[in-house]
């Protein structure tokens, strides 16, 4: 403690001060500049229909294994999941069909 007091009237025109003043506002000035300035961030590739429609089949799948797991658990009951699974396969069929319908208008991709 001595040691800084001694140091501080050493100089006592206030250079000292001013530089330590002036180097911790350009710190933060260059800290700010850093943490606001925008960063590039990439894009995501993005989805098609088809890309889209192959999502949902995956989805509508686990969503029937998930509600024949219910079923066998005793979760539901005959009425209940009767319907709900005509429902899913009424949905998977729509989603499949459009999936063939989509492919079969897509150009043809040629390997050399």
């Amino acid at each position: 403690m001595y040691l800084l007091l001694q140091m501080g009237s050493a100089q006592s025109d206030g250079t000292s001060t001013s530089l330590l003043f002036f180097g911790c506002l350009l710190f933060a000035g260059l800290l700010m500049v850093y943490i606001f300035s925008p960063a590039e961030v990439e894009s995501g590739e993005e989805k098609t229909r088809l890309g889209y429609l192959y999502e949902r089949k995956e989805q509508v799948y686990e969503n029937l294994r998930d509600l024949n797991f219910e079923y066998k658990a005793g979760k539901l009951g005959d009425g209940d999941f009767n319907s709900m699974r005509e429902a899913m396969e009424q949905e998977a069929a729509n989603v499949l069909a459009e999936i063939e319908q989509l492919e079969r208008q897509r150009p043809a991709v040629r390997t050399t």
